[in-house]
Formats: C-alpha cells, sequence, structure tokens
C-alpha cells in the first residue's frame, strides 16, 4: 500500500501520476485541509502534522509514503527520514531539467514561501542553476482558489498574471510549477504564458520515483489487479 500526503487536494495531481503507473497498488491519501496552506506554516508546525499523518500511515500499512506537497517535503522530508522506518519520496524542485532545457537563460520558479525558504531548493538551485537566471514567485492565492475548486474563470487568470508576467518580462522560456496545487491550473498557465514557454510539472518524475522505490522493496509480478484509493481529509 502506498500513502500519499498533501496539505490539501494538490497532492491529487501527484496521485494521478502514481495511478497512472501503479494502477494495481493500493492508496490512501491523506488531505490535511484543517491546516492548508502550509505556505506560510512554521517548519515545527509542519514537521508535527508530518509526522502525526506519517504514523496514521504507517499503522494502515503502507508500506512507502510520497510526500506530495513541496513545502511539507521542505521542511519535514530528513526529520521523516530520520524517524519512521518506511522510504519517503518527497517533491524534488524541478529546476534541474527547466535549466538544463533553457534556450533564453531564464527559468521561472512559481513555489510557495515555505519551498523557498527550505535547504532543499536552495541546495537544487545552488546545484544546477548555474548561468541560468532564476526568477522565484510566491504563487500568492493559488493553493486557496484550487482549494476552492476555481479551476478557471477570471479570477484565475488574473491571479496567474500577477504572477507569471514578471517572468515573461524578463524571457523565461521555462516556468517550474513548485506545488502540488499548480498543475491543477496548468492549462491556464500555459495559455497566458503562450507557446513559447515549457510549464514543467515534476508529478510524473516523482511518480517514477515512487515505483522505483516500491520495486526496491517488493518483489512485483505483472497484475491485471485494480487497486483502490481511499481519501481521508482532517477537520478542525
Amino acid at each position: 500500500m502506498i500513502g500519499v500526503y498533501d496539505s490539501g487536494e494538490g497532492g491529487k495531481s501527484v496521485l494521478k501520476e502514481l495511478v497512472r503507473l501503479m494502477p494495481e497498488e493500493d492508496y490512501i491519501y491523506y488531505g490535511d485541509s484543517a491546516y492548508c496552506p502550509y505556505g506560510p506554516k512554521s517548519p515545527e508546525f509542519i514537521i508535527k502534522r508530518a509526522s502525526e499523518i506519517s504514523e496514521y500511515l504507517i499503522s494502515r500499512g503502507c508500506e512507502i509514503i510520497v510526500v506530495a506537497c513541496n513545502t511539507a517535503t521542505a521542511a519535514a522530508i530528513s526529520y521523516l527520514r530520520a524517524h519512521y522506518p518506511v522510504p519517503f519520496i518527497g517533491m524534488e524542485p524541478a529546476v534541474k531539467p527547466a535549466v538544463l532545457h533553457s534556450k533564453s537563460g531564464v527559468v521561472g520558479v512559481l513555489a510557495t514561501e515555505g519551498t523557498f525558504k527550505g535547504k532543499l531548493y536552495s541546495d537544487t538551485l545552488a546545484r544546477f542553476s548555474g548561468n541560468v537566471k532564476v526568477i522565484e514567485q510566491v504563487g500568492t492565492g493559488l493553493v486557496e482558489t484550487v482549494e476552492k475548486g476555481v479551476l478557471e474563470g477570471p479570477e484565475v487568470e488574473a491571479l496567474i498574471h500577477k504572477c507569471i508576467d514578471p517572468m515573461i518580462a524578463q524571457g523565461a522560456d521555462h516556468i517550474v510549477l513548485g506545488c502540488t496545487h499548480y498543475p491543477f491550473l496548468q492549462s491556464v498557465i500555459e495559455k497566458i504564458a503562450g507557446p513559447s514557454v515549457t510549464v514543467v510539472n515534476p508529478a510524473p518524475a516523482v511518480a517514477r520515483q515512487a515505483q522505483r522505490v516500491l520495486e526496491g522493496i517488493k518483489k512485483t509480478e505483472p497484475s491485471t489487479r485494480k487497486g483502490s484509493v481511499e481519501f481521508i481529509y482532517s477537520s478542525i
């Protein structure tokens, strides 16, 4: 069984890719909606919630846990790996592929405040940014919009324009989605950014990594079995 954990609905963008790759597996999706968004919250608070939720998922029999939240990965993944016996797969900031394929030498990263402050992001940037200019933008209001189920329309377009217009104006030819909520807005982002800009969603790569890890801890045989998905949400 695979546990998938996010601050709310965003991790479903990763769950979708996991199910596509491994439809025979059983999943528990835990959305911590009572405390969403995580972006402005302290690392200590996020570690506490991540620990509580991980303990629950392990008690339910999860063999691996995908922390399908960039902010939670930044704050808690090292702690979780050090304190619990199952493998944890986190959200890797997709700066590397954007930098490698950029022709303009300018890349935009759209993420939460918590992700930008995390050591994982700063380490990734230091390792891979090279001579490419990286423009960072907090996606203010985007998580809340996705949580409300508003995925298109004037309100969404206005928020996205505010986030990505400065990137486009400076010549960005790639925009990295640094929050698992943002792929739900990808079609609108692509429309506003235009055909010359590539929008990078890291969810497929994370799902492939989860598949490799799972294959490493258990012997899997080809199966036509259809797995199940259980959804659990925290409440105030």
